[in-house]
């Protein structure tokens, strides 16, 4: 009979007999351990039937293992000196730009004879 429901199957007599009672909760370090043996090369079809997990399980595990490991070996530290070089140049580009707006400005107002705005006294 089918699990129209999807929900976890119940261990029969004959799985209790065998010891064949896979754990509902895989922790990490486990799922870890299973993992790198398919990074090695053992079967998934092997470690499938003697651990009782479906195969696309064990994929999915090992799909997210990777990208995880991937995603990790792209992420730079958080004291990465590149970075912080990086950081203070797009800051000093910045500060430059803005100065040389200013400058382009003042050259405007003075080659047309605009007068500045004058600061009032604050007493």
């Amino acid at each position: 009979m089918e699990n129209p429901t999807n929900t976890p199957k119940l261990p029969t007599r004959a799985d209790v007999k065998s010891g064949a009672q896979r754990p509902q909760r895989w922790s990490a370090a486990r799922k870890q351990e299973i993992v790198l043996r398919l990074l090695r090369g053992e079967p998934i079809d092997a470690i499938a039937r003697e651990l009782g997990v479906e195969p696309y399980r064990l994929e999915r595990w090992r799909d997210r293992a990777l990208a995880a490991m991937s995603a990790g070996l792209k992420a730079r530290a958080e004291a990465d000196p590149v970075r912080a070089g990086l950081a203070a140049a797009h800051q000093r580009v910045g500060e430059l730009s803005m100065e040389n707006e200013l400058l382009r400005e003042k050259i405007t107002r003075l080659e047309n004879g605009i007068p500045f705005h004058r600061a009032r006294s604050r007493r």
